[in-house]
C-alpha cells in the first residue's frame, strides 16, 4: 500500500550560457515515472460512431484547447548538468510531430482492420516516448473496425499527470453530444459515513490504528521481499514491460452492478473490483488447473484528492483546490481471495468477500504512511532508488486496477459521437493492467 502525492514547486530559475531561461521544477513523483529503471504512460481509446474527420480534430482544437489545458503539455524535459533533477521546459511544440495518421489499404473487412488495429496498439504502447519534444501524442486510426467507425488513440506519459488529470484534460476537449452548449455533467462522489463515522469511535480508532500498521508491514514485505507466485497472469520473466501487449475490453451493465450492489452493499467501485477479481480466478483455473489458489496480489489505485464532485481543469489549477492537477493517487495492496473450488464457487460470496479486503483497507491510513516512507527514502537515497523501490512494488504483483467515473451524457469530440472511451497505463513491469 502507498501513496503518490504531487509536491508543488514554484519556479525555479536556471543558468545557462547564453541567457536566464526560467523553467518549472518537475516534481519527485514525475520523476519517478520517468525515471531509468521505469517510464510510464496513459493511453486512452476514444470510440467514434462516425468516420474521423481528422481536419476537424486535429491542429485547430490541439492548439485552441488541448495545449492551453496544461503547460506540460507545451513543455519537455530537461535535466540538471549530473542528470539527475529534471525540469519542465517550455518550448514551441510542433503539432504534426505529435500527430499519427497509420495508413492501410482500403476496402478490406472490418476483421482486417480489427487485425491491424490491435497490431498499431500493441506497437504503440511499446514505444517510450521520445523527450525531444513534449511527452504525449495522438493517433488516428481512421478505418472501420467491429467496435467503431474511427478510432482515437491519446498517449500521455504519466509524468504529465495522474488519470484523473490526464483524463481531464481530455474531458476539456468533449461535448455533449445532444447539446454541445451544456458542459458535461458527472456523478457526485459520495463520502464514505461507515469509515468516517467509524474513525471517530474509540473502537474504531483502534481499529484503524491496528489495520494501518498491519498494512503498511504488509506494503513494506510486499514491496521488498514476498512475491506473488508465477500464474497465468504473472509470468515474473525480466523485461515484461517491453513485450507486446493485447488489449481486450467488456461491457457491464450498470443496472445489474447496482442489482449486485444492494445486495452486498459498499461502492459500485468495490463491486466491480470483485468481480475482475472473480473473473481473474476463473481465467487463471481455466489456463492452469489448481493456479486459481496462487498467492495472488492488486494493486488497486484510489484518488486521494479530497473531492466529492469532477474538478474541471480551472478548478484544478487554483492555489487553494482540493483537487490539484498531477500525480496524487494512493494504491492498496488487496490479495485476491483464493478459489479452491471453481465448480462449487459462489460468485456473490466471492465479490462480497473482495469487498470485505477493500473496505478493511480503505479504513486504514497506511497508504498516507506509506506516502511519508517514499518522501523520506528520497531525501536519503534519492530519486532513482525510490523509484526502483515503486517498480518493485510493482513487479512484486499481479495486476493493477484503476477507475474513473465517466459523465452521464454521451459525448462528442469536434461533431463526432463518442460510442466508448477506455483508458490503461503501459509500459508498467507488470502482465496485467
Amino acid at each position: 500500500m502507498g501513496s503518490i502525492q504531487e509536491e508543488r514547486s514554484s519556479s525555479s530559475v536556471v543558468h545557462s550560457h547564453h541567457e536566464e531561461e526560467e523553467i518549472q521544477p518537475a516534481t519527485p513523483t514525475g520523476q519517478y515515472f520517468n525515471s531509468s529503471v521505469m517510464s510510464l504512460s496513459i493511453v486512452a481509446v476514444l470510440e467514434s460512431e462516425i468516420p474521423i474527420d481528422d481536419s476537424l480534430i486535429t491542429m485547430t482544437l490541439l492548439n485552441d484547447v488541448f495545449l492551453p489545458i496544461n503547460p506540460r503539455f507545451s513543455s519537455i524535459v530537461v535535466r540538471d548538468e549530473n542528470g539527475g533533477n529534471q525540469y519542465w521546459k517550455k518550448v514551441t511544440v510542433k503539432l504534426e510531430d505529435h500527430v499519427k495518421v497509420p495508413v492501410y489499404p482500403d476496402g478490406l473487412s472490418l476483421e482486417s482492420y480489427d487485425k491491424y488495429f490491435d497490431e498499431y496498439l500493441t506497437k504503440l504502447g511499446m514505444e517510450r516516448l521520445p523527450e525531444s519534444r513534449p511527452l504525449w501524442e495522438i493517433s488516428i486510426f481512421k478505418y472501420p473496425t467491429s467496435k467503431a467507425a474511427g478510432t482515437l488513440i491519446f498517449k500521455l506519459h504519466h509524468a504529465l499527470g495522474d488519470g484523473y488529470s490526464l483524463m481531464g484534460a481530455l474531458f476539456t476537449c468533449l461535448k455533449r453530444a445532444d447539446n454541445p452548449s451544456l458542459p458535461l455533467t458527472f456523478p457526485s462522489l459520495r463520502p464514505d459515513y461507515n469509515n468516517n463515522n467509524k474513525k471517530k469511535s474509540v473502537l474504531g480508532l483502534l481499529s484503524v490504528f491496528k489495520n494501518t500498521v498491519t498494512d503498511f508491514a504488509w506494503s513494506l514485505i510486499k514491496s521488498n521481499v514476498l512475491e506473488d507466485h508465477v500464474s497465468p497472469i504473472r509470468s515474473a520473466n525480466p523485461g515484461v514491460e517491453f513485450r507486446p501487449i493485447s488489449i481486450s475490453t467488456v461491457t457491464f451493465s450498470l443496472d445489474q452492478i447496482k442489482q449486485i450492489k444492494a445486495k452486498l452493499g459498499g461502492t459500485v467501485n468495490e463491486v466491480i473490483v470483485g468481480i475482475i477479481f472473480y473473473g481473474t480466478r476463473l481465467y487463471m483455473d481455466a489456463a492452469s488447473k489448481g493456479s486459481g489458489n496462487a498467492r495472488t496480489t492488486s494493486l488497486v489505485l484510489l484518488n486521494t484528492r479530497e473531492i466529492t464532485s469532477y474538478q474541471t481543469v480551472e478548478e484544478m489549477a487554483k492555489p487553494d483546490t482540493k483537487g490539484p492537477w498531477g500525480n496524487n493517487f494512493g494504491f492498496l495492496h488487496v490479495s485476491i481471495p483464493g478459489m479452491v473450488d471453481v465448480e462449487t464457487a459462489d460468485p456473490l460470496e466471492f465479490v462480497f468477500e473482495a469487498k470485505k479486503m477493500i473496505m478493511k483497507k480503505k479504513s486504514s491510513l497506511a497508504v498516507y504512511l506509506t506516502g511519508r516512507f517514499l518522501e523520506l527514502m528520497r531525501s536519503l537515497r534519492g530519486l532513482e532508488v525510490t523509484a526502483s523501490y515503486i517498480r518493485g512494488t510493482l513487479w512484486n504483483t499481479s495486476m493493477t486496477i484503476t477507475s474513473l467515473m465517466g459523465p452521464i451524457e454521451q459525448m462528442s469530440l469536434a461533431n463526432h459521437p463518442v460510442k466508448g472511451l477506455y483508458f490503461m497505463v503501459v509500459n508498467a513491469p507488470q502482465v496485467k493492467t
